[in-house]
């Protein structure tokens, strides 16, 4: 029985932190966000919402200075005041704010969102027992080699999210007349506007790179002009 203590330990642990980041997270953005009332962006919210037979489509602004867009567990999109900045400042378009909501539509759309607080917590419960299994056989270097395998992980589930929820942003925009060039020219975009420069080896980082996720949106363009 002892030997599978470290085990359930973990998985206890996992559940506590899934518990504990979704209230969390639900607290953080609750308190920091107001709805989107932006009459630049509320004919690309149209166009959208009509393609997915909706009456509307609500997206909050998160009231923080990076650059992003991200969808909660429990299905709200949400675009940070940092990329509002940029819309305003001519830096992005309509177009290309509407595929960053796209995007985070397909998160909703795949069970992405809610799977991803599930994986984190999960990962950490991975994290604890492969930390405390090698730390014993490999002391000294078995705890690093536990977040190298599990941070690997992670990553390559991740990218996988980024993928389809680009190919559902591309079949949404261009079902809803906006078509998927702003999406290709924001990606191009990205690394300036976040500020990132440098990036990890390919397999540990949590997004693909950004040539990568264009191919991929243009075979998809290929595919669907070879079919009419």
């Amino acid at each position: 029985m002892l030997k599978f203590t470290p085990i359930l330990l973990a998985i206890i642990y996992g559940l506590v932190m899934y518990r504990f980041s979704a209230w969390r997270t639900r607290g953080e953005l609750d308190a920091k966000s107001t709805r989107l009332n932006d009459q630049g962006l509320q004919h690309v919210l149209d166009q959208m919402a009509a393609a997915l037979d909706l009456d509307q489509i609500k997206v909050f602004v998160y009231e923080i200075a990076p650059v992003n867009g991200l969808a909660a567990p429990d299905g709200r999109i949400f675009i940070t005041r940092g990329f509002m900045d940029k819309f305003k400042a001519g830096d992005v378009t309509a177009d290309e704010i509407a595929s960053v909501i796209a995007h985070e539509l397909g998160h909703v759309a795949l069970g992405h969102s809610r799977r991803r607080m599930i994986d984190f917590s999960g990962q950490n419960a991975i994290r604890v027992a492969l930390s405390m299994v090698l730390g014993r056989i490999i002391p000294g270097i078995g705890v690093y080699l536990a977040n190298f395998l599990t941070t690997m992980i992670g990553a390559r589930l991740s990218r996988g999210d980024e993928y389809e929820a680009d190919a559902y942003a591309a079949a949404l925009l261009t079902k809803a007349g906006i078509g998927t060039q702003a999406q290709k020219a924001l990606l191009t975009k990205l690394e300036a506007l976040t500020g990132a420069s440098g990036q990890p080896m390919a397999w540990l980082m949590s997004h693909p790179k950004t040539q990568m996720r264009i191919d991929a949106i243009e075979k998809l363009e290929n595919r669907w002009a070879a079919r009419l």
